[in-house]
């Protein structure tokens, strides 16, 4: 049976931040009931371990996304949030999550004030999470955008002495269970823009793929309005889906360096690979 290395799961598509950087979505905006979530856990168990909260939307929007992550725990997955940060609390460090990733950019348009209160957040969350076990990781990935960042890496240098150590692709340990990445900013692939490339590669539907709040099955995490839907976990198996013919001709031509659908040949983020 294929096994990804992570799964991307919409629990909800609502946002309460309009940053700059983001996509966006026009779908319909939805919260996932407890029925189709638990479908989803189960359709998805046997292919990862790993599933992370996260497309587009805040997760911690969600009015239940502590008992979330409690049952997909109990289903034996390894609990990843991706979030702005925003709606970070002290409470969400007692979850059974595997790691919390901070989008830092998602506030950097914020007063000085506001924002030195939301790293307060962040970072006082950060802490907490990371003595329990939590990883967590702080992005930046604005690089190359003209963004000046020294606010916040000010206030990180303040909050966790240096020197602080070095990984691999920008990344850097803050302290024990606590990082910093870099990268630089990319744009969402969207079917208005122009540019194509068909010598692409992709880990979509090799490493990894995605749910949408509907159910809809997407090949990665930047398919924001669902253009290369490959079926609906909550009607049909997962299995299925993926063997279907047009995921088996995406997994093909990205294998041959090949971009087979439109979407992803206006994908920039890809250009990474």
């Amino acid at each position: 049976m294929k096994r990804f290395k992570k799964a991307y799961l919409e629990i909800t598509n609502v946002c309460n931040m309009n940053c700059s950087f983001c996509h966006g979505t026009s779908r319909e905006k939805e919260f996932m009931a407890e029925d189709k979530f638990t479908l989803a856990l189960d359709r998805l168990r046997p292919f990862t371990d790993y599933l992370y909260f996260h497309l587009m939307g805040e997760p911690l929007c969600h009015p239940r996304i502590k008992e979330y992550v409690n049952m997909a725990n109990d289903k034996g997955y390894k609990v990843s949030v991706t979030t702005n940060g925003t709606l970070l609390d002290e409470s969400l460090t007692d979850l059974p999550l595997y790691k919390v990733a901070v989008s830092l950019h998602s506030f950097e348009k914020g007063e000085r004030d506001e924002q030195e209160k939301y790293l307060q957040k962040v970072c006082g969350f950060a802490r907490s999470a990371s003595k329990k076990g939590v990883l967590v990781s702080l992005r930046l990935w604005n690089k190359g955008s003209g963004v000046d960042n020294t606010l916040t890496e000010e206030y990180l240098k303040r909050e966790f002495q240096e020197p602080w150590r070095e990984g691999r692709a920008g990344s850097f340990t803050l302290e024990r269970g606590v990082y910093l990445e870099y990268a630089n900013r990319f744009s969402w692939p969207d079917m208005k823009e122009r540019e194509e490339r068909e010598n692409k590669f992709c880990y979509g539907l090799r490493d990894q793929i995605g749910v949408l709040v509907d159910g809809s099955v997407v090949p990665c995490c930047l398919d924001a309005e669902g253009d290369i839907t490959l079926g609906n976990i909550f009607e049909t198996s997962l299995n299925e889906i993926i063997s279907s013919e047009r995921a088996l001709t995406i997994l093909k031509g990205f294998g041959e360096r090949k971009a087979t659908e439109q979407l992803c040949r206006k994908c920039k983020y890809a250009d990474r690979f």
